[in-house]
């Protein structure tokens, strides 16, 4: 059952905290929102946190979510989405663009032959592709372009923007992004990496994306440790919010994500995740 209309009225104040945060996830967003989910250093949840923000919005919403692997090379969005009904990747795409930008009331219907779909068909997929000369032909207008064609058929677009912030594709997502996500894991690192990015962000004229960001502190293991407190203080002074997702053995293997299959503290943590992310937006 698609999610409704509700009231936005003063009754509205009465209701319990999570039925207010379950109508803001699903509430009109006004137009497609483009949500970029970045981090220079790899094994930061990166592609995680992407899978997760769209399964968890689109188990939400009901439809109109899509997750778009943005790595200039293999990137593992499509394996960790789940179930592919066909090998079809943004390669694919990018070959047919003209055709399918030129599909009119059937563009809904032609998009989805390249999009794969979840495991529980809450959102859609667009792959990334292992051709290395790919990333010759992403330059800023097809991206922009394919973009366009996202936006024309979803309501979010969750975007890994990869780790190269010098490629022209991870640099006009950002430009492109309504709301950016910080990914990170509790490790020095990963947080030297993620403020490094955000002076450069600052630097290039993107202040305002930066203070309005929100961090996701994702727990590879039980028990973090004082760290996790040190770099939540941390990037509530850099961020708009921080959302600490616990550790959950479900995304340890590495393998494809199964929503459904994620423990209730995981899942809790990722609607208060979503919902910081889009209570901004719109």
């Amino acid at each position: 059952m698609q999610p409704g209309p509700y009231d936005r009225g003063p009754s509205r104040h009465a209701l319990p905290v999570a039925t207010v945060v379950m109508e803001e996830l699903r509430r009109d967003l006004g137009r497609c929102r483009v949500v970029a989910f970045a981090n220079p250093k790899g094994g930061v949840h990166k592609t995680t946190a992407t899978v997760l923000a769209a399964a968890t919005l689109g188990t939400v919403r009901g439809r109109g979510v899509v997750a778009w692997d943005n790595n200039e090379l293999r990137g593992t969005l499509g394996l960790r989405a789940g179930s592919a009904r066909h090998a079809r990747t943004i390669r694919h795409l990018v070959n047919d663009l003209i055709q399918v930008e030129a599909a009119g009331p059937q563009l809904a219907e032609l998009i989805d032959d390249y999009l794969r779909h979840s495991s529980d068909g809450t959102f859609d997929v667009l792959a990334g592709d292992e051709d290395p000369k790919l990333a010759g032909k992403l330059d800023p207008a097809t991206v922009l372009r394919v973009l366009d064609v996202l936006t024309r058929t979803h309501d979010i677009v969750c975007i890994d923007t990869g780790n190269n912030v010098e490629s022209p594709n991870w640099r006009t997502v950002i430009e492109a992004a309504d709301q950016l996500v910080i990914t990170t894991v509790p490790r020095e690192d990963a947080a030297f990496a993620a403020d490094w990015m955000l002076d450069l962000l600052i630097e290039n004229g993107h202040r305002d994306l930066v203070a309005n960001a929100v961090t996701l502190l994702s727990c590879p293991t039980p028990n973090p440790g004082n760290l996790l407190t040190d770099l939540t203080a941390h990037f509530n002074t850099r961020t708009r919010r921080v959302a600490v997702v616990p550790y959950d053995p479900t995304l340890e293997a590495g393998s494809s994500i199964q929503y459904s299959m994620l423990q209730q503290p995981t899942r809790d943590a990722w609607i208060t995740a979503a919902h910081a992310i889009v209570e901004r937006i719109g």
